[in-house]
This record gives structure tokens, C-alpha cells and sequence, in this order.
């Protein structure tokens, strides 16, 4: 039987889970680099399809060489599905992304991330990331705003 504590506990793990996968969005789309440590642990591992990086100076450097081409990037993660383990969480969600190439250019694509998460002395941290790509437009001229 569960208990309201372990409720409150399972419920309040969500919450800071679904906030930490909106926080990875916001960090790459405002280069909130300084946040890094907030997001990630500092033996993240991550997979994509510009390639692999093992901590955060291979992370890092792995988002400048993919984002340094963009004007500005906009993702927005969806159906954040959660599995919690006891310090340990597998979580899933599906990201669209715009890609500003210039003033008259962009790109969209889709993908699943999925996330290993770690409960760390500081709170829950992205431990593990996989980036599974979808789909990825040519660039598309840009209407007038």
C-alpha cells in the first residue's frame, strides 16, 4: 500500500523530472551554458545523430558544433512519459524542433529523446541522453513575420 508520504514523494519526483526535460529545451534553445551543472551530472553521457560525448566538456562541445550554424533554435518537448526507479529514472518524450538558419531560412525536425535521470544531493540530473532522430526538413523559406 502507499502511503501519502511516498505519494507526495512520487508525485513531487514527477514534477521536477517533467521540469528538468523542459529545462534541457530552454538550456540549448538561450545557450544557458552556465546552468549545466543544474541539468546534467558531471558524467553525462549522450548520444545523437552528431555524435557522442562522454561528460560536460564533450557535451558542451558537442551542442556548440551542431547549434553554431542556427540563428536561433526552438524545442518543444511533449508526452513526457516517466518511470520512476527509486533514484533512478528512464524518461521518454518527443521533441519538435525549429532551426533558424537566417533571416529567410529554417528547418524543422522531430525525434524521441530518452533520458536516464539520476537523483543526485542536489536533485534529480540528466545522467544519460538519446537523441532518435524522425524526421528533418531541407530548409524551408521563411514567411514574412
Amino acid at each position: 500500500m502507499t502511503t501519502a508520504e511516498q505519494l507526495v514523494r512520487e508525485l513531487a519526483d514527477r514534477a521536477e523530472l517533467a521540469d528538468l526535460v523542459a529545462r534541457h529545451s530552454v538550456w540549448i534553445d538561450e545557450a544557458r551554458w552556465h546552468e549545466t551543472d543544474r541539468i546534467f551530472t558531471a558524467d553525462v553521457t549522450t548520444r545523437s545523430p552528431r555524435g557522442e560525448a562522454r561528460g560536460v566538456d564533450q557535451l558542451l562541445a558537442l551542442v556548440a558544433r551542431g547549434h553554431d550554424t542556427f540563428a536561433q533554435t526552438v524545442h518543444n518537448k511533449a508526452n513526457v512519459v516517466i518511470d520512476l526507479d527509486g533514484d533512478t529514472a528512464a524518461v521518454r518524450a518527443t521533441d519538435v524542433a525549429l532551426f533558424v538558419v537566417d533571416d529567410a531560412t529554417v528547418s524543422l525536425a522531430a525525434g524521441v529523446a530518452r533520458y536516464g535521470m539520476r537523483r543526485t544531493g542536489a536533485g534529480w540530473r540528466i545522467a544519460d541522453l538519446e537523441i532518435a532522430p524522425a524526421a528533418l526538413t531541407a530548409p524551408i523559406d521563411r514567411a514574412s513575420l
